[in-house]
């Protein structure tokens, strides 16, 4: 493709709101002083890309080209680009831009700038679409895509781009750590991460899932207890275990009854996003001087130092690679909870 010129290249795209995706030819911007091109090689496929393509997070531009979970090499630079040369392998997650100058942003908090971070798609501050990963190339400014250390293979990295930092993001925060038990609820694309990350950091690490269906992989991933929260009793055996829990449920859940798992002071952490209000009884909070959290991904520096752990651990997401032209059938896959544990599109195949 041309580096000097808006151009198109190939994509798989939703036309409209809960269409099936096809493929499509997108633009991309020309590469500005400080841009890079990047041949995507890999992108993971995330829960929220359905959630986007369904129009269940409000209303959104179409066509949509999913995908924040992008991994792939350095094709060209722009002249004034210090951080990235022609055949790095880079990463890029859920944003590609922000200001650069606000108190969040300065701070490397980026995903939360005060003047609104540019998301890796759907749209752009100026309400123009932009296109994720889906494709098979992407120019981003350089200071937005990430070192892919040489220890994760490209595939098996693409999803640490959001599912990592996901859940590297509130572990380290609450302070996942050797003495600590944590518990995971949920063991799908972002809970078995969470699993490999908490226990490589050195806590106690305890997966509560509907069923023991998945239990075996739990304990493999590094778990040390895996609890069916299908069965009253867990949730009495269990009463005021955790230091921390991290919920990766995107449904609405019953969150005083898990509340009621952590020890004094303890703090439940949510990641996964539910599409309607959930009630909660503020007693579960102020008994026991408990905390219900948020946490979304990383900013840039966060989302590195998750990316050099990883690689130091030798850490990489549990992959499915599929073919672009089954990414409708992993979507109806990922719905009825039937991978284990990430799909990852081979976008060589678009």
């Amino acid at each position: 493709m041309s580096t000097t010129d808006t151009t198109t290249v190939a994509a798989y795209a939703a036309p409209a709101a809960k269409a099936p995706l096809e493929r499509v030819t997108i633009p991309r911007r020309a590469l500005g002083e400080r841009d890079i091109l990047i041949e995507i090689k890999y992108c993971g496929i995330c829960h929220s890309d359905i959630h986007q393509v369904k129009e269940e997070w409000g209303e959104a531009p179409f066509p949509m080209v999913p995908g924040h979970e992008i991994a792939g090499l350095v094709a060209a630079v722009g002249a004034g680009v210090t951080r990235h040369q022609v055949g790095d392998r880079v990463g890029v997650g859920c944003f590609v831009d922000s200001c650069g100058t606000c108190e969040n942003c300065v701070e490397g908090l980026e995903q939360f700038c005060l003047n609104g971070a540019t998301g890796t798609y759907p749209i752009g501050p100026d309400g123009e679409p932009t296109y994720g990963g889906y494709s098979t190339h992407i120019v981003v400014t350089e200071d937005f895509a990430l070192k892919i250390p040489e220890g994760i293979s490209l595939e098996a990295a693409a999803p640490l781009l959001c599912a990592g930092i996901t859940l590297y993001s509130p572990l380290k925060r609450w302070g996942a750590g050797p003495g600590k038990k944590v518990a995971i609820v949920g063991l799908g694309g972002l809970g078995h991460m969470g699993v490999k990350i908490a226990a490589a950091m050195g806590a106690e690490v305890t997966v509560l899932s509907q069923s023991l269906r998945k239990k075996d992989d739990g304990l493999k991933l590094g778990a040390t207890h895996y609890h069916a929260t299908g069965d009253p009793e867990t949730f009495e055996k269990l009463a005021g275990t955790f230091d921390l829990i991290v919920s990766t449920v995107s449904a609405n859940m019953d969150f005083d009854a898990y509340l009621g798992l952590l020890k004094t002071r303890g703090t439940m952490v949510n990641v996964g996003a539910p599409s309607e209000p959930t009630p909660i009884n503020l007693f579960s909070i102020i008994g026991g001087d408990k905390t219900l959290a948020g946490s979304m991904v990383g900013g840039i520096p966060e989302t590195q130092e998750m990316l050099d752990f990883c690689a130091e651990h030798g850490l990489g997401a549990e992959i499915e690679v599929i073919s672009a032209d089954r990414i409708n059938e992993a979507y109806d896959r990922v719905l009825a909870s039937d991978v284990r544990y990430r799909f990852v599109i081979d976008t060589a195949t678009i």
